[in-house]
């Protein structure tokens, strides 16, 4: 036996018909169109299992290596909420004064966007994202392979599993990040790269009326 299949087990696969396949594909389409992003949520609790799982599915992403190179801080508090909610809009007030160029504010000013960050109090569930640069072992620093682009699919995993599963998510970058290190306790080798409300839309919630580019414009078939 090769030595490189050691340890290796069946794959579990199903394979469906053209039709199957097509429909699939068209239903899971029309779910994720329906994907916004959400400023305003209810306080309503959500299911801890719902949230647990959705983690899971994300952490099923692949990665460099297989080493996962990320972690989910999930954050139900109301007093640590709190303490992300006054840390973030610090940053933001800094950002909107000036760091942002006018470029970049007269590109979100169709969001009506601003310092005020209230949904992360509003929310029931936030859920901040690290991507660990490296990892240490017995001590030791060792390295993490292609960490952004692993967390970068991992998080577009738990935003799909969140959407499927019926909840509502924001996807927050107050840069810079590191307080949330600091309010969290999480290790130097970690950084945080998203921090995403999660819960149900507040009711009334009214979103901007965007379109989405075509297919022709993102996609080419060689």
């Amino acid at each position: 036996m090769n030595r490189i299949m050691e340890g290796f087990i069946p794959l579990k696969f199903d394979r469906h018909s053209d039709q199957e396949m097509i429909h699939r594909a068209k239903a899971y389409y029309e779910l994720m169109n329906r994907r916004r992003t959400v400023r305003e949520f209810s306080t309503d609790p959500v299911p801890m299992e719902v949230i647990a799982d959705a983690v899971r599915t994300a952490s099923s992403a692949p990665s460099g290596a297989h080493l996962q190179p990320w972690f989910f801080a999930v954050i139900t508090d109301p007093k640590v909420k709190r303490e992300i909610r006054v840390g973030a809009e610090k940053e933001e007030i800094i950002n909107y004064e000036r760091r942002f160029p006018e470029e970049w504010k007269e590109d979100l000013a169709v969001f009506g966007t601003d310092q005020e960050k209230g949904y992360l109090e509003d929310a029931p569930v936030l859920i901040v994202v690290f991507r660990q640069n490296y990892r240490l072992v017995d001590g030791e620093r060792k390295k993490n392979y292609y960490v952004q682009e692993s967390v970068g699919i991992a998080s577009g995993m738990l935003i799909a599993a969140l959407h499927n599963a019926g909840l509502a998510t924001l996807t927050h970058t107050p840069n810079p990040m590191g307080f949330l290190n600091s309010i969290l306790d999480r290790p130097k080798n970690e950084s945080p790269v998203l921090l995403i409300p999660v819960g149900f839309p507040k009711q009334g919630t009214r979103v901007p009326d965007l379109v989405r580019k075509p297919l022709d414009a993102v996609m080419k078939i060689y």
